[in-house]
């Protein structure tokens, strides 16, 4: 039983500078002076699109379409009501919009609202 304790206090002060070598380790590292002087930029023709939250019959896709000639980059949608559940939130096959599904449980339909991050 002697031993056992013997040998966790070794093992615990070769852990603790274990655990101070790193952390001094990590903390002298510099940060990368491009990370930190480089500006966020928005890509050229970023715009944010919106098609404002109708209700539509359960699972009818509403699809929202990058104005011109723009390219969907992400997005996103959101199913409101009671019991509201979105089913689906994808790019068109196009790359050119955004579509969302969605249901409402005990309803014949469901409010969707659908978001476009959209650029040149």
């Amino acid at each position: 039983m002697h031993s056992k304790r013997f040998l966790a206090l070794p093992l615990t002060v070769l852990a603790a500078v274990a655990c101070l070598t790193t952390t001094a380790a990590a903390s002298a590292a510099p940060a990368p002076a491009a990370a930190a002087a480089r500006p966020s930029a928005l890509p050229p023709g970023y715009q944010l699109v919106t098609l404002p939250n109708a209700n539509v019959p359960n699972f009818q896709r509403r699809t929202l379409y990058c104005p011109g000639g723009k390219k969907v980059l992400g997005g996103g949608a959101e199913a409101r009501g009671n019991g509201a559940i979105l089913v689906g939130s994808f790019p068109t096959d196009d790359g050119r919009g955004w579509i969302g599904i969605g249901r409402q449980d005990g309803y014949n339909d469901v409010g969707i609202s659908v978001f476009a991050i959209c650029a040149d």
